[in-house]
């Protein structure tokens, strides 16, 4: 037997906060279960959730207290409510209904201070066979299954019953006055009873407000009239009238973001977003029948929509019973649907689907965003409208069976709404991809570059003050030699030769001097700027080849910086992408700038993960360009499609002050098509040198939710790794095809950050020594600058900004490390770093062969006896055969590093054959000699084992003593 509780809403509730406001939520319990709503900052909040009980002993009462959240301090009781069990059992429908109950203080002391009242329904639900019990499960939510049913009087409060918590209801039965006192009489004795056996004055108090004579019933059902009309009166209206009206209260609120769980649905479709809102949430709508008989769902029942909170809010309620399916029997749902967004153009419904009577069905909910937004613009002229359909679970308690709901949960979201797309594209055309190319086409043929003569250009460039007071005294000048006479030749003077004869002549010709090579300066530059803007624009270079193309059409800019004195600048912008530049051409004297020019990138191999867009001022100080602000568009942090049409705005202090924005519509498609990731795969799998298993889907999809990234990256490879940090922190590193992740969750302390490739600066591997336990490290080092999200999991940073982040004890490190440096070399290294690199490699390479002898140092010499048990340490052939034969293979080692005068070290790396250990246990290993004052030598070794229980716990230390002893000892 269940109690089902459905907190709606308070009003009126008392604050205990300076401020007015009160961050409220309510605990429900009833024995030793507890649950909670969510927290809602308003003093009448609504919750609108559901919890239901296991009901074990009917004595139990069931208390719900409203709380007020305090971060600093212990948390506030507001008001409180006890409601036994009993009560709700002696019900002929063993349903309370949906009524207001006024709430009391837990101080004894104010016992009668009211303290606001709560909306709640409470029923009893049984699966029973019979027909009776059925039919409670369908009052769950009562006004899902009649809205008139049951109602509320707000009125109630102030016709004598404000001195009691008791629920304010009424009931729409009619029947006559001899029934009604029968009921009362059988009511009140049922009441005694129960009073007997709880032996509490809650059940008294709750019976004094079954005792209501004939006149007040009278009232209350005048009262419930009344109501009904008005609600009648509302379900009159249209569904277009009410999308009408809620569109009015719609104060601008922006667009939810998709749900955690996953995208089910991302299509286009021809028809315009308000007939498509029309036909999938109308009540007139013959869509939701067809999808139910589709689905092979039952007795399906939708209550109209109803305006809340004073018309700001659109809900409705439908139940259903969901076909059965091999793991589970038919059962019903009870769905709420909920505008969030509603604006004529823009749509976006929650729909929260509780099923209680699943196993564990109390612990959980489903929901579901629906979101119509308007979509591109197609050749044929049609509207388009882009559905987007996520989902996820809100657990309202933990369990253990969490896991194992996600994945089923998950597999019949999938099925559920494959079948919703197919039933969708019967009923509207979707739009395909074809159209999509056309319609990007079609967007970028309308840009065309405005055609400017080149004197007005040489007008609007040269047309200023310097070039203005030049003519002047040009002028001026020449009207002098015109009126003036020819003067004598006079001192160092000769013909053809004047010079001035004054001081004031020779501060005029200076003047004369410096303003003519002004106006020349400003002749040449402009000449300059026009070539560039012939020759330097790559406006119209088409892209060549196949893979990721990058399209980016840059139509204005708006509120320019200045970086002199005028009120105008001479702006062009450069774009880069993957190494690739593209430049604009120069606009002059604007700061409201409009190219309408559209630059294509040549064909990547790889993804790209940004695009960096720098615009800059020709003519800045000291004759060269300055730059008027930046912006950096990551592509794994913003949907491709939001990019068809968007401003931007760029950074640094001139762009800042001045709000400067760009206009752009950026395109990223890829040519290949469907075999992206196998293609890439297949090219990092020649560079690693060895195989890399392609991840599942549902794999991918954990990976770019854990990490907030687009659905087209893809996972290529995990290790189990230390972050080194103060403390090591054990954790997995992702690698994807544009990013390096890590996360670690440590007893609930989640750890999490990303980075991408090209942020890289280097990658250095450091020879394993004992404060790593016996594990080499690598570390890798960012720009300047880059990677400021990921700070946190940084272990230093240098004086220029450089983080350095540090990752040992991998379980397979030869593996993580060609992998870690393949990506790297792959997506940030440019063809001459590519080179030098392999060319260090090749060298380091060739020393490791000429050292991998046996190693005789100083004081080998003179021990020969010594010397030849030292061979098995050396790394020479003795050393390999040795461990070869005691069953270790794929053994590799490095050199001899001098760490002091007197100590060296090195790594060895091998596994066990299956005949050694039916695990596969690879060890890492760090080896540390000694001398002893001529004696012989002392060996220290350090072992880790990975790919055993527990093997992360414990490590192995041995001591190797070798010394030569006298023919005496022996």
């Amino acid at each position: 037997m269940k109690l089902v509780v459905r907190v709606i809403e308070a009003k009126n509730l008392a604050t205990s906060d300076s401020n007015g406001l009160s961050d409220l939520y309510v605990r429900v319990q009833l024995g030793k279960q507890k649950f909670k709503t969510k927290v809602v900052k308003s003093l009448n909040p609504t919750w609108d959730e559901q919890f239901a009980f296991w009901v074990d002993d009917l004595k139990d009462s069931l208390v719900i207290s409203v709380m007020d959240e305090d971060k600093f301090f212990n948390y506030d009781y507001v008001g409180r409510l006890k409601v036994p069990i009993s009560l709700v059992f002696e019900e002929e429908i063993k349903s309370l209904g949906t009524a207001w109950y006024f709430l009391k203080s837990k101080n004894k002391k104010c016992k009668n201070k009211q303290c606001g009242e709560i909306h709640l329904s409470i029923f009893i639900y049984q699966n029973n066979s019979s027909g009776e019990l059925n039919d409670i499960g369908e009052q769950l939510l009562p006004p899902r299954k009649c809205p008139d049913a049951v109602t509320t009087s707000p009125s109630m409060s102030s016709t004598g019953f404000s001195n009691l918590f008791s629920p304010v209801r009424e009931e729409t039965t009619s029947c006559s006055s001899k029934e009604e006192k029968s009921c009362t009489q059988q009511k009140s004795f049922t009441d005694r009873i129960a009073q007997i056996f709880n032996k509490g004055s809650d059940v008294s108090s709750m019976s004094l407000s079954r005792s209501i004579d004939l006149d007040q019933s009278v009232t209350n059902k005048a009262v419930v009239g009344e109501i009904k009309i008005e609600e009648d009166q509302s379900s009159n209206e249209t569904f277009e009238e009410t999308m009408k009206e809620i569109q009015s209260a719609d104060q601008g609120s922006e667009i939810p973001n998709n749900l955690l769980g996953g995208v089910l649905i991302d299509q286009l479709y021809i028809v315009a977003p308000e007939d498509l809102n029309v036909l999938l949430f109308s009540p007139d709508s013959n869509f939701p029948k067809s999808l139910s008989d589709e689905q092979g769902i039952t007795e399906l029942q939708i209550c109209p929509w109803k305006l809340e909170n004073g018309g700001e809010t659109l809900k409705r309620s439908l139940t259903y019973i969901k076909a059965a399916t091999k793991l589970i029997k038919a059962v019903k749902a009870y769905e709420d649907q909920t505008y969030l967004k509603a604006d004529g153009k823009k749509f976006a419904v929650l729909a929260s689907v509780s099923t209680p009577d699943v196993m564990y069905g109390s612990t959980f909910r489903v929901e579901v965003l629906y979101v119509i937004t308007p979509g591109p613009e197609l050749p044929s002229g049609e509207q388009c409208s882009r559905l987007v359909i996520s989902w996820q679970i809100n657990f309202l308690q933990s369990t253990m069976m969490k896991g194992m709901i996600e994945s089923g949960a998950r597999q019949g979201m999938k099925d559920s709404f494959d079948q919703y797309a197919s039933l969708l594209c019967q009923t509207v055309k979707a739009v395909v991809s074809k159209d999509l190319g056309s319609s990007k086409e079609q967007a970028l043929a309308t840009l065309r570059p405005e055609p400017q003569s080149i004197l007005k250009l040489a007008g609007q460039y040269l047309a200023n003050f310097t070039v203005f007071t030049t003519f002047l005294m040009v002028s001026y000048v020449l009207v002098h030699i015109w009126l003036a006479a020819p003067g004598t030749i006079q001192g160092l003077e000769f013909v053809w030769f004047d010079l001035p004869d004054s001081i004031g002549e020779f501060v005029v010709c200076i003047a004369l001097v410096l303003q003519g090579e002004r106006v020349l300066g400003l002749i040449s530059r402009f000449m300059q700027a026009r070539a560039r803007a012939r020759k330097g624009s790559d406006h119209g270079i088409k892209a060549q080849g196949e893979g990721w193309m990058l399209t980016v059409a840059l139509i204005e800019g708006s509120n320019l910086a200045t970086v002199d004195s005028s009120a105008f600048c001479d702006p062009y912008v450069v774009f880069s992408c993957n190494g690739k530049t593209r430049t604009s051409s120069i606009k002059f004297k604007k700061s409201d700038a409009l190219w309408n020019e559209i630059f294509e990138f040549d064909a990547m191999d790889d993804p790209p993960s940004v695009l960096d867009v720098e615009v800059y001022d020709f003519d800045g100080p000291c004759d060269g360009a300055a730059s008027l602000g930046h912006v950096e568009i990551n592509f794994l942090k913003t949907n491709i499609s939001d990019l068809a049409d968007i401003w931007v705005s760029l950074e640094g202090k001139l762009a800042l002050a001045c709000h400067s924005k760009l206009h752009l519509k950026i395109f990223l498609n890829n040519t290949r098509g469907g075999d992206v990731v196998k293609h890439y795969i297949s090219k990092m799998e020649k560079e690693v040198g060895t195989k890399i298993n392609l991840r599942s889907p549902q794999t991918n999809s954990a990976f770019q939710k854990l990490f907030g990234l687009p659905p087209e990256e893809f996972l290529i490879n995990d290790f189990t790794c230390h972050l080194k940090r103060k403390m090591p922190l054990q954790g997995r590193l992702f690698v994807s095809a544009r990013i390096i992740g890590f996360h670690a969750n440590l007893f609930g302390h989640k750890t999490k950050f990303f980075f991408l490739w090209e942020d890289i600066e280097d990658v250095q591997i450091i020879p394993p020594t004992f404060s790593s336990m016996g594990s080499p490290i690598i570390v890798i080092t960012l720009w300047p600058g880059r990677g400021v999200d990921a700070r946190h999991g940084a272990k230093t940073q240098d004086e220029e900004g450089r983080l350095k982040f540090r990752f040992q004890s991998f379980v397979s490190f030869n593996v993580a490390n060609r992998t870690i440096m393949a990506l790297w070399k792959a997506r940030s290294l440019s063809p001459e770093q590519k080179v030098k690199l392999v060319e260090e490699d090749s060298e380091t390479k060739s020393l490791r062969s000429e050292e991998s002898g046996s190693f005789i140092g100083l004081g080998d010499v003179s021990m020969s006896e010594a010397s030849f048990f030292m061979e098995l340490f050396s790394g020479g052939e003795l050393d390999r055969m040795f461990m070869e034969k005691s069953g270790c293979v794929n053994y590799s080692y490095t050199p001899w590093v001098s760490e002091n005068s007197d100590v060296y070290e090195r790594a060895i790396y091998y596994k066990f054959e299956k005949r050694i250990s039916r695990y596969r246990v690879e060890v890492t290993s760090t080896q540390q000699r000694s001398l002893l004052e001529g004696k012989g030598w002392l060996l220290k070794e350090v072992k880790n084992f990975h790919g055993v229980p527990l093997g992360d716990f414990f490590n192995l230390h041995l001591h190797y003593l070798i010394e030569d002893l006298s023919p005496k000892a022996i």
